[in-house]
C-alpha cells in the first residue's frame, strides 16, 4: 500500500510539472486586451446583439453601458426579447430614453423557437438575420449577454484588437460577480478550470487547433458570420460560445482573453445558485459520455486530492517521502491556480484550497450526468435541452 501510494503521489506531481511547463501555459491568466487603445483611420460600424429572456432585473444597466460608450464609430444596439413575461423590453427602452439614445436602440420580439435550437443561439440568429437583411449591415457584431455591464472604452478596445491583429473574433472572458462566500469559494476556479480545458494561449494561436470564446463578450466580424451561415451550424449547442469559436477559428484566427473591467452583474449567492450553473452543462463538456464521465471523475481524483490526502497520510504514518511529495505536488496546484486567484482579490492562502473546490466541481460534474439521465439537463429559463446531445 506505500508504494501505491507514493507512486500515485509522484503520478500526480508528474502530472502538475507537466501542466505548469507544457500546457500552453494557461495558468499564467495573462491574455489581456491593452488598456489604451490606438486611433484608427476610420472606425468600423458595430451592432450590439443582446439576447435576453426574463432579464427586466439587469438589462437596464446592460443597456446602458453599450449606449454610453466612448466608441468613436457608428454602435447601434439590438435586443432580442425572447418572449420574456417580465418586461425586459420595456426596461431597456427606458434605459436607453434616460440617456437620450433611443434612437440606437432596437428591440426585436423573439418569435416562437423552432425545433433544433436552444433559446440563446436562436435569439443571436434572429439579432444576425434582421442585420444581415439591413441595406448596409454592420461591419461587427458583438454578442454580450443581458447581465454584463461594459466599461465605456471596452468596445474602442476589442474593435482596436480586431481591426490591428486581422481578427475575426475577439472575445473576453469577463468578470464574474465574486461577493458572497460561496463566489469567492468556487467562481475563481471556475475560471481557472476554463483556462485548462481551453489554454487560452493556444487559442490565440492559429497554429493550434484549440479553439474557444466566452458567450458574455464575443465581437466578430460579419462577413465571418456570414461565412459559416450564421449560428446555423451550431444551433444545437448548449456550449454555445466554444462552439462559436471553434466554427470561426476553422476559417480565421480568433483571440480569447481575460478582462477585469467588464463584469457579470449575476449574482450567485450561495452553493445551489452555482451547483445549477455548473451542473446545466458540465456533461454537455463530456459529450454525454459515461466514459468520460468516469476518466473525469478519476482524473480529477488523481490530480487534485491524491496529493493532499498523502501529505496526511505520510504525516500520520510518519513517511516523509510520501508527506514531501504530497506536498510538493499541493504546492505546484497552489501556485498554478494563484494568477486566476489573484484576479479575483483572493488570498493565498485560499490557494491552498483547490482540492476541496475541485471535489465540489467534481460532484457538480456528477449531478450533472444524473439531470441528463433523468431527461432534466441543460434546464434554463423554462426551457429543458438534455434531448440536444
Amino acid at each position: 500500500m506505500a508504494i501505491l501510494a507514493l507512486s500515485l503521489t509522484s503520478l500526480a506531481l508528474l502530472i502538475w510539472i507537466g501542466m505548469l511547463l507544457f500546457w500552453g501555459q494557461f495558468w499564467r491568466a495573462d491574455q489581456r486586451l491593452e488598456p489604451g487603445s490606438l486611433p484608427l483611420p476610420t472606425w468600423p460600424t458595430i451592432a450590439v446583439v443582446i439576447p435576453a429572456r426574463n432579464e427586466a432585473d439587469l438589462i437596464g444597466v446592460a443597456v446602458r453601458s453599450h449606449l454610453t460608450q466612448t466608441y468613436p464609430g457608428n454602435l447601434s444596439v439590438v435586443l432580442v426579447d425572447d418572449q420574456s413575461t417580465d418586461g425586459t423590453a420595456a426596461v431597456a427602452r427606458e434605459s436607453a430614453i434616460a440617456v437620450n439614445q433611443a434612437n440606437r436602440l432596437t428591440v426585436l420580439s423573439g418569435v416562437a423557437l423552432p425545433p433544433g435550437w436552444t433559446g440563446k443561439l436562436w435569439a443571436m440568429e434572429q439579432g444576425f438575420r434582421h442585420l444581415a437583411s439591413q441595406p448596409t449591415p454592420p461591419d461587427y457584431l458583438l454578442f454580450t449577454d443581458a447581465d454584463i455591464e461594459h466599461d465605456a472604452a471596452s468596445t474602442q478596445q476589442l474593435v482596436t484588437k480586431a481591426e490591428c491583429d486581422r481578427l475575426d473574433l475577439v472575445s473576453l472572458m469577463v468578470q464574474l460577480r465574486c461577493e458572497s462566500f460561496w463566489e469567492r469559494l468556487l467562481i475563481p476556479a471556475f475560471i481557472f478550470f476554463f483556462q485548462l480545458l481551453y489554454p487560452f494561449p493556444w487559442v490565440n494561436n492559429p497554429k493550434k487547433q484549440t479553439a474557444a470564446a466566452a458567450g458574455g463578450c464575443a465581437l466578430i466580424r460579419f462577413s465571418a458570420l456570414q461565412r459559416i451561415n450564421g449560428l446555423q451550424a451550431i444551433r444545437q449547442a448548449l456550449i454555445d460560445d466554444c462552439a462559436l469559436g471553434a466554427a470561426v477559428k476553422a476559417n480565421g484566427p480568433i483571440w480569447l482573453g481575460l478582462s477585469t473591467t467588464i463584469h457579470s452583474l449575476r449574482p450567485y449567492p450561495d452553493l445551489h445558485s452555482i451547483w445549477n450553473m455548473v451542473a446545466r452543462s458540465a456533461y454537455t463538456q463530456l459529450n454525454y459520455s459515461p466514459w468520460l464521465l468516469v476518466s473525469t471523475v478519476l482524473g480529477m481524483l488523481l490530480v487534485y486530492l491524491v496529493s493532499p490526502l498523502s501529505v496526511v497520510l505520510g504525516l500520520v504514518g510518519g513517511d516523509i517521502a510520501l508527506t514531501l511529495t504530497g506536498l510538493a505536488g499541493w504546492l505546484l496546484m497552489a501556485i498554478a491556480y494563484w494568477p486566476t486567484l489573484r484576479l479575483y482579490g483572493g488570498t493565498p492562502l485560499l490557494a491552498l484550497a483547490l482540492p476541496l473546490i475541485a471535489l465540489l466541481y467534481t460532484l457538480m460534474t456528477l449531478d450533472s450526468a444524473r439531470r441528463h439521465w433523468a431527461g432534466k439537463g441543460g434546464a434554463w429559463k423554462g426551457r429543458v435541452y438534455s434531448d440536444m446531445g
